[in-house]
């Protein structure tokens, strides 16, 4: 797969400087948070690919044949597809360390990624986020730094989804960190500085 098989906007960073993928939620596209990931991480190459699927011309990264109800299947062409998409940017840009963030639709093509293809990712922010079936367990021996951020009122993700996600990571060895705010489906402040300081260390 092609480092461009996606339509996307890229800003290469540092030689050997960490890549930082960000995935918008449905209805987003290439620019929701390409800018901000360009502040997250200052000397990093950032790139933000926009979901191949149209839902009622909204873009998402795989289908769902309802609300939480998701189109396996194809959440595995997805999962494949743009893991290949992410492996051939780390080559081309040289990068030394590769890292994800993803809100709602973006955080569940991320979190997939991080459970289908372990030791991709060394870390990722997981933005709203809902895996509404139980993994299994992984067969690699990788380990990531994982960040999740909910709201407490979201009508989409509920507080026990989002706890089991977070125990499933824990449970395959990764350093898990949640992030909760009192509201629902958006993001909040909190949020942003929560990412702030999960990628801190990954800055130039």
């Amino acid at each position: 797969m092609s480092y461009d098989s996606y339509v996307h906007r890229a800003r290469p960073g540092a030689p050997g400087a960490p890549i930082l993928f960000v995935f918008h939620g449905t209805g987003g596209d290439e620019n929701q948070f390409f800018e901000f990931g360009g502040r997250l991480l200052a000397g990093a190459t950032v790139i933000s690919p926009r979901g191949d699927i149209s839902e009622h011309g909204a873009a998402r990264f795989f289908r769902r044949k309802a609300e939480g109800v998701y189109d396996c299947e194809d959440l595995a062409r997805a999962t494949g597809r743009m893991s290949e998409f992410v492996a051939a940017n780390r080559e081309r840009y040289g990068s030394s360390t590769v890292l994800g963030l993803g809100f709602s639709n973006g955080a569940n093509i991320l979190a997939n990624i991080m459970i289908e293809k372990p030791g991709l990712f060394e870390a990722g922010v997981l933005m709203h986020p809902l895996i509404p079936f139980k993994p299994g367990d992984r067969k690699a021996e990788a380990k990531a730094q994982v960040l999740i951020t909910a709201g407490q009122q979201d009508p989409i993700s509920s507080i026990q989804q989002t706890d089991e996600l977070a125990d499933y990571f824990r449970r395959q060895g990764d350093t898990v960190t949640l992030e909760w705010h009192g509201g629902g489906h958006e993001i909040r402040p909190n949020e942003i500085e929560a990412a702030k300081k999960f990628f801190a260390p990954y800055g130039a």
